[in-house]
Formats: structure tokens, C-alpha cells, sequence
């Protein structure tokens, strides 16, 4: 069982981390569709379009109302989860950052279309999803998230691109899959922008205090302004967020009043210290093609996140966006597009 952990990896997660002992939370999952599994599979098959192809993809994404009316949900622990599907191909699964939403891939995602299967969902606390106040987020429930709808699927094998707080997600479904715990294969990992090593994790200052013991206060009262200050910096200094990236951020992270957890969401940050040596290996012991794509102005996880990367990691594939900071499928989506690309087309000539 995956929550079966090397006895080195213990430590005391604090408050709002919880060990698990084994399939708890997807054994409800499961359960909860038994039932009515046949409407739950129709109305998934409802999100993939009629139509392929970019600029099919492109009109029901280019706004944050276009990339809402574009989703289904379905019910995971009795709350809401936001999903997309689209496209053919081999599945894709997109896992989105923090404290954002999948709606961070909407400039990647037309590009991707045409070529695969892309599904990506919200995860519990992010977006359009529910966010429960006095949920026990973790990782590995997240992890459980995924692993529970890609299963419900019918997915034999995926591939995952992950993005930041996802980057983790992935490396617990990749943990869990060397464990032959895991119900499906995972054929490739590309990696963006992830604190996959905390040591060199680099949080900004408003991160620190959300995890602080004022870290309710500071969360229940962001301001926008001060939201914006601290997000803006980020980014790299050539494609920074316009005023509409910043207003659907905002509209994202306050909906569902999900100001009020950032703090609870937050602890995700001890959770990579108490399993780092859980999720590093995962990457070290990995037998899939892995990439990592990096933003190396990213100051949160960036340069040195891609140097450790290549100290930690045997035959480290590596691409560095230079000028690009913590989110490159929003900055540069072509030169993301295009470094994906190369490496499913050389993952596939292997």
C-alpha cells in the first residue's frame, strides 16, 4: 500500500497533514459511483466535444466562462470536483498548480487537443471545485483524486504533465505505481516548474506566513492588491499577466470563498518535507520517460530547482526557458508545446 512509507520517512507533518494507512479515501470514491456508474460514465463521455481539433478547442477555452460551460463535474467525498476532456489519442492528464486552477492550461490546451486526449480536473480546494473548510487536504488525497477518476475512466495508461503543487501529485501516483499499487500505467512525466526537491525550494514571503500560526488570519484577509503584488513576482519579466489574467486569477481563487483555505491548502509545503524521500526516489527510481521544463526565472523554483534536478536525477532531461518564469504554459505556451512535443516524439522513438 502507498501509505506504507520507509520508516525514514516519518517525521511529524503538523497540523492539516495527515498519514494514510492505505486506500481509504478511494475505496469511498469507488464506492459512491457503484451505484449510478453508468450515469456517471454518460456524463463524461458528455465533456469530450463532437468536434477536434485547435480552434474547436480554442472557442470553448479563450475565456474563464468558455473554460467553465466546457466542464462536467462529478462527486468525490460527497463534494464537487470540476473536470475538462478533449481530443483523441493517448490520454494526457494535465495537473494544474497552487493556488491556481486548470483553467492554467487554457493557452497549452488547443495545442494539445489535436494530438491527445487531454483531461485535466480542479482538484478539491482549487477553481471551480468545492472547497471545503475544514477539509484534511493533503497530497495524497489529491493523489487519490486522480488516481479514483482515471480509474473510473477505464484508463489503462496515461501520461501526466504537471505543473508545480501537481508536480508532487505526480510524484506520489508515480511512488504508488512502483508499488504496483496503482491500477494503471503511467507511460511518461514531464514536469514543470515543481518543487520536486524542498530543499531547494525557495517560498515567497506571503507563503511563509500562510503557513504560520497567522496563517488563518493572513488568509481570510488577502486583499486583491496585495494578491496581485505577490503574484506578479512570479512571473518573468517578458510575458508578465495582464490585467484579465489577473482578474480570472482572482475571480478563481475567491470563488466558493476559497480565500478563506489557502492556509489549510498551504501545509502541502511539510507535506514535501516529511516525503521527500518518498517522492524523490520516485523520480530517481522512475523507468518512464521524464522531462523536466523549467522557467528559470522562476525565484519560488526555478534555476536551482533545474541544477538539483540534474545533481539527483541519472541522465537528467532537461529544458530551460530562459526569461521564463513560474509559469511557462502561460508565459510561453508555444516554446512549453514545443518542448513536450520533442519529448513524446523522442519517448516514442525509444
Amino acid at each position: 500500500m502507498y501509505g506504507q512509507l520507509a520508516e525514514k520517512d516519518h517525521c511529524d507533518c503538523g497540523a492539516g497533514v495527515t498519514e494514510r494507512s492505505g486506500y481509504g479515501s478511494l475505496h469511498r470514491f469507488v464506492l459512491q459511483f457503484q451505484p449510478v456508474s453508468n450515469r456517471w460514465e454518460q456524463r463524461m463521455e458528455q465533456v469530450i466535444p463532437n468536434v477536434s481539433g485547435a480552434a474547436a478547442a480554442g472557442r470553448q477555452a479563450d475565456t474563464l466562462e468558455g473554460w467553465q460551460h466546457g466542464g462536467k463535474w462529478f462527486s468525490y467525498e460527497g463534494h464537487a470536483i470540476f473536470s475538462r476532456m478533449a481530443g483523441r489519442g493517448e490520454p494526457l492528464v494535465l495537473i494544474h498548480g497552487y493556488p491556481t486552477a486548470s483553467w492554467d492550461w487554457n493557452r497549452l490546451w488547443p495545442m494539445l487537443v489535436p494530438h491527445h486526449n487531454v483531461l485535466t480536473l480542479d482538484m478539491l480546494g482549487f477553481g471551480f471545485s468545492d472547497k471545503p473548510a475544514d477539509y484534511p487536504y493533503s497530497i495524497q488525497d489529491q493523489a487519490d483524486l486522480f488516481q479514483g477518476w482515471i480509474e473510473q475512466l477505464g484508463l489503462s495508461s496515461v501520461h501526466l504533465l504537471a505543473h508545480d503543487y501537481g508536480c508532487s501529485v505526480a510524484q506520489e501516483l508515480m511512488a504508488r505505481e512502483q508499488e504496483a499499487s496503482l491500477p494503471f500505467r503511467i507511460r511518461s512525466v514531464c514536469f514543470l516548474n515543481g518543487a520536486l526537491f524542498p530543499e531547494v525550494h525557495n517560498p515567497l514571503l506571503i507563503q511563509k506566513l500562510l503557513r504560520s500560526p497567522l496563517g488563518g488570519l493572513i488568509s481570510r484577509g488577502l486583499s486583491r492588491r496585495s494578491f496581485e503584488r505577490n503574484f506578479r513576482r512570479l512571473f518573468g519579466t517578458h510575458n508578465p499577466p495582464d490585467r484579465q489574467d489577473m482578474e480570472d486569477f482572482w475571480y478563481l481563487l475567491t470563488y466558493n470563498n476559497g480565500r478563506g483555505i489557502l492556509h489549510r491548502l498551504i501545509q502541502f509545503m511539510e507535506e514535501r518535507r516529511c516525503h521527500r524521500n518518498r517522492w524523490v526516489s520516485a523520480v530517481q527510481k522512475a523507468d518512464q520517460p521524464l522531462r523536466l521544463i523549467s522557467g528559470t526565472a522562476d525565484p519560488v523554483s526555478g534555476a536551482a530547482m533545474a541544477r538539483r534536478y540534474r545533481e539527483l536525477v541519472a541522465d537528467p532531461d532537461v529544458v530551460c526557458l530562459r526569461n521564463v518564469g513560474h509559469y511557462p504554459h502561460l508565459e510561453s505556451p508555444w516554446d512549453v508545446f514545443s518542448a513536450y512535443r520533442d519529448f513524446r516524439q523522442s519517448a516514442a522513438g525509444d
